[in-house]
């Protein structure tokens, strides 16, 4: 989502904010722009175009400067438009002109009180030009300075409710940077000391190629950077209301950040290299497991898995459907009871806890702010058994865990996710192996058939992947059509579901998933030639039920695309088209069946024209609610 790069230096480093924007763009935005202390005034260049534009911009207007903050926006507050993206200055009580006053400032995340703050600040005489949260904190902490910016910014965001990262610099004191972060993402990063130089940024990636020693700011923490000098105050746990802060020191880490400008090599787009990276992510992910036990997933493992008695998976999105293929699996192996919860209604409603559970998280970026914060609610009703299945070692997530499964997936730069969804299923298996052992559910001869299977995921991914040509064929059906329907039964349910989502992601094509035995409660009445089906059709115990259920959609002459087994005798003929998998790969089989929905959907979206790596709308991660 949102991303913020801030730094002092005694050198230009407009060129260094501008190249860390170009790492984020992966994360989805619709503004872009860079603010500098410059000539002892505020300068800044904005963008509704892509970073390349605002580069062009800024060297046009000369923009220069050692001490500076740049950020790309996702428009939540007002529309995608020049005055709504930041940096936002501030303007003061008799700034009726609109001459930029002392303040600039970066901001991630939702000020849930701006409006009462706004009224507040209007009265005060503050003019206001954009419709934006952010502008509210710049004049705050404008109305709150009185000579030490690090003091006005501790006074201002005890006044904020809501999620935020800033980043700030005021036109008085050159050479100073201010941070502070609240539940949205923030690092600091340390670089050269010759240039006495520091960095603010929201993702490691953005600073990838400039330092690698990384201090990871903390809820309530504000960071102060100055010309060789950073220090860093946390809010008084024991009072946080009180607005008092104490001096604390982080560990400085050696953080080795991917870059998000990786060649695309001989592929047209991120999202399809990295569908063809799932049989090396997948080794990846494999690669240090021997055998099934517990210490996979940390110390002590052992003696939580051993005295849970049930587990409770929170996510979003495609993670969500990742924990409901995970469901199928704890249930059926491990014989525990598993809930699927969708992070972001977790925490608004009444729920029973257990102490006894397992809480389990998924996110691919471990930034998930929904999903953080249901972990946190989980955790505030007694439950503290946490589990993260997560992409990213350094995040908050695996921070805020008590035990955490890596997996290693590599950067991600597409927006629709896709080898990050099949690395967490492979980790949730584990998982599900590991639950079954401790409780007594799983021999020696069972787990070495599951390793030999997991083993042998790369290879049959790699052969359905070699089924592109066929799927790329059956794209040019879909590239008209409006709608789609999706179904599968049992853990293939999911699996339909995530398909669907990733048609609508990046082609624009309304999709919904439903359970196969659903269609004769209502889905049935959308079927059409014009509606097409798409059906995940294993071989397993459910497949003579699917099979009456296809009948049901050629009685109403629907037009099938089924992806089948090879012993299914499900046949192509008119109306009924299938491609046939490679191999029945038993529990395994939702991710191998995942992959050719992914590459449906990308060759649909690419038959379309869209945007394939960053679809409209949408940010890779989810970093406010």
């Amino acid at each position: 989502m949102c991303g913020i790069v801030g730094a002092v230096s005694q050198r230009n480093i407009v060129p260094t904010l501008i190249e860390g924007l170009k790492r984020l763009e992966y994360r989805g935005y619709d503004s872009c722009g860079v603010a500098v202390h410059q000539d002892g005034g505020l300068r800044r260049a904005r963008s509704t175009s892509r970073v390349a534009e605002l580069q062009q911009e800024a060297a046009v207007d000369g923009v220069a400067s050692g001490t500076g903050i740049a950020h790309t926006r996702w428009a939540t507050h007002g529309a995608p438009a020049v005055h709504n993206a930041h940096p936002h200055f501030s303007y003061g009580p008799r700034a009726a002109d609109a001459t930029p006053g002392r303040i600039a400032l970066v901001h991630n995340g939702i000020i849930e009180n701006h409006d009462e703050l706004r009224a507040e600040l209007q009265a005060r005489g503050y003019a206001f030009t954009s419709q934006t949260d952010t502008e509210v904190i710049a004049h705050l902490v404008d109305h709150l300075y009185a000579g030490d910016l690090l003091e006005a910014v501790q006074q201002a965001i005890g006044r904020l409710r809501g999620a935020y990262a800033i980043a700030v610099f005021c036109r008085d004191e050159p050479n100073r940077v201010v941070g502070a972060r609240e539940g949205s993402p923030l690092v600091l990063g340390v670089g050269e000391a010759a240039q006495g130089e520091f960095f603010l940024a929201s993702d490691v990636m953005a600073l990838a190629g400039v330092t690698d020693q990384i201090v990871y700011i903390e809820d309530g923490d504000v960071v102060d950077l100055q010309l060789g000098r950073m220090r860093i105050r946390a809010r008084v746990a024991a009072a946080p209301q009180s607005g008092r802060f104490e001096p604390v020191q982080r560990k400085v880490r050696a953080v080795q950040a991917h870059s998000g400008a990786a060649e695309l090599g001989p592929y047209r787009h991120y999202m399809q290299k990295e569908i063809f990276e799932q049989p090396v992510a997948i080794a990846n992910t494999l690669d240090a497991v021997q055998d099934i036990r517990p210490e996979l997933f940390g110390d002590g493992a052992h003696r939580v898995f051993k005295n849970v008695d049930s587990v409770l998976i929170l996510a979003c999105g495609t993670s969500y459907y990742a924990g409901s293929v995970a469901k199928y699996w704890l249930e059926s192996v491990a014989r525990i009871p598993a809930q699927v919860e969708i992070a972001s209604e977790y925490r608004y409603r009444d729920s029973v806890p257990n102490p006894r559970t397992l809480v389990v998280t998924i996110t691919q970026s471990g930034e998930t702010a929904d999903t953080l914060a249901a972990l946190k609610h989980a955790r505030s009703l007694g439950m503290q058994h946490t589990l993260t299945v997560c992409n990213v070692a350094t995040s908050a997530m695996v921070r805020e865990c008590l035990m955490a499964f890596i997996t290693r997936a590599g950067a991600e730069i597409g927006v629709a996710s896709t080898k990050a969804f099949t690395t967490q299923l492979v980790g949730l298996f584990l998982l599900t192996l590991s639950l079954a052992q401790v409780r007594g559910h799983l021999n020696e001869q069972q787990e070495q058939q599951h390793l030999k299977a997991l083993r042998h995921l790369p290879v049959a991914v790699q052969a359905v992947l070699a089924l592109e040509p066929q799927i790329m064929a059956w794209s040019q059906a879909f590239t008209p059509k409006q709608h789609a329907l999706f179904l599968g039964r049992g853990s293939h349910y999911p699996v339909a579901l995530e398909g669907a989502l990733k048609l609508k992601e990046i082609s624009y094509i309304h999709a919904e998933a439903y359970p196969a035995g659903e269609l004769k409660h209502g889905p049935l009445a959308l079927v059409d030639a014009d509606m097409p089906v798409v059906t995940v059709a294993p071989n397993d115990q459910l497949l003579e039920k699917l099979k009456s259920n296809l009948q049901e959609v050629r009685a109403r002459g629907g037009e099938l695309y089924v992806f089948a087994d090879a012993d299914t005798q499900i046949a192509s003929c008119e109306g009924l088209h299938v491609i046939r998998m490679p191999e029945h790969y038993g529990v395994l089989s939702p991710i191998l069946h995942t992959v050719p929905l992914q590459l449906l959907a990308y060759h649909t979206a690419c038959a379309r024209g869209t945007d394939v790596d960053k679809p409209r709308n949408l940010a890779k991660s989810v970093t406010v609610e």
